[in-house]
């Protein structure tokens, strides 16, 4: 029995990863749930579940869960401070961790799991990005096993299972949807509205990579992403509408491997959990004949501007990764609240990337520090917009 943390239980990630746990409950305990401010979606993971611990980061919602639950229900499950998760995080409690916090607040503690050796699941992408080549070195370090849990990672790790020699392989490819504009007409682009923006045509997601997977700006961030996870720079980018081949391995013989799958998150996460076994990813088998038709083609980098800035950020390296999702991060939430344009977005980011100067980042605080630059000057650029 393998003791589970699922930081961000109560996303959509965190809610696929319960599910899949929920049909391996034989092979898996869940020990500890984590959420921001959800604590009502929380309390009923709590009571179907019974975790050893819980927490909730924001502090009202801390006080609206005591004053709902009983204490005699309680107990002493809930942890109270940042401090005291980030010890459990390092402790022999836990076995795996589902890392699936949005955004760079994630970083801490995947940061913690990384340093103490833990299986972990890597849903926040935007922890390897800014930080890969740090977490890459305290794996290392630790022993930990890293497996990221987006379709297309875990789709070249599986790609890549018993490839031994780096040399073999030619090049990665990821495919992506095209989001819902991919055939709406460039010139119309600065009319796009957040309601046309978060309706994805093949993923059920949140608003905010809803947009950037419209924008392609997810597709630039997983180009960084994999560049770190599988320490290969020669990344392509194919557009697949359908969502049914998730990936793609060129070897250097021009064979090609590819993972198919119904687009169903709770495949890689069960791919994650189980691994190097298969265990139930209670998803879809997928039906050849309602999918007889698969069609690709390649990015129009015209359109999707956002795809360039994956390569600066490989060749330039250092803080860039840091400043684009920063940036992108503060102007899709701008955008969302209706203070900037779609194509804004690019601009910000773009803009703000060209100011900056490329420094080499040694250490975990030298990117909150980054970090925290970039979104201050993406907000004082909002606003002359």
């Amino acid at each position: 029995m393998k003791n589970v943390a699922i930081l961000g239980s109560t996303g959509s990630v965190g809610s696929s990863s319960l599910e899949v746990l929920r049909a391996n409950k034989n092979e898996f305990e869940v020990k500890l749930l984590v959420a921001n401010k959800n604590y009502e979606s929380l309390i009923k993971q709590y009571r179907e579940f019974r975790p050893s611990y819980i927490y909730l980061h924001d502090k009202k919602a801390r006080q609206e869960l005591l004053s709902t639950l009983d204490k005699s229900e309680l107990g002493s499950s809930l942890i109270t401070g940042e401090d005291e998760l980030n010890h459990l995080l390092s402790s022999d409690e836990l076995d795996i961790v589902v890392a699936a916090i949005v955004g760079i607040a994630g970083l801490n503690s995947v940061t913690n799991a990384v340093k103490s050796g833990k299986h972990i699941l890597l849903a926040n992408k935007e922890s390897y990005i800014v930080a890969g080549e740090i977490l890459n070195k305290l794996s290392n370090e630790s022993g930990a096993t890293i497996f990221p849990i987006d379709s297309e990672h875990s789709a070249i790790h599986q790609c890549l299972s018993g490839i031994k020699d780096q040399k073999s392989i030619s090049k990665l490819i990821l495919t992506g949807s095209g989001g819902p504009f991919l055939d709406r007409d460039i010139n119309t682009f600065n009319e796009i509205t957040p309601e046309e923006a978060i309706s994805h045509p093949v993923w059920n997601m949140g608003p905010k990579i809803s947009v950037d997977s419209s924008t392609m700006m997810n597709k630039c961030l997983e180009i960084i992403e994999a560049r770190w996870l599988f320490n290969n720079k020669n990344i392509e980018v194919l557009i697949h509408p359908e969502g049914i081949v998730h990936s793609l391995v060129e070897f250097v013989d021009k064979s090609l491997v590819a993972q198919l799958s119904v687009p169903d998150m709770k495949i890689p996460i069960a791919y994650g959990l189980g691994y190097p076994s298969k265990i139930d990813s209670a998803a879809s088998s997928l039906n050849f004949e309602t999918f007889s038709n698969l069609s690709f083609r390649h990015p129009d980098f015209h359109k999707f501007p956002s795809l360039n800035l994956a390569r600066q950020c490989i060749e330039e390296g250092g803080n860039s990764p840091i400043v684009i999702n920063a940036v992108n991060e503060v102007s899709v939430d701008a955008f969302l609240k209706g203070k900037i344009g779609y194509l804004d977005i690019y601009n910000l980011i773009s803009e703000i990337l060209d100011k900056t100067d490329i420094k080499v980042v040694k250490k975990v605080e030298d990117i909150f520090e980054q970090d925290k630059q970039s979104r201050a000057m993406a907000m004082e650029l909002i606003g002359t917009y």
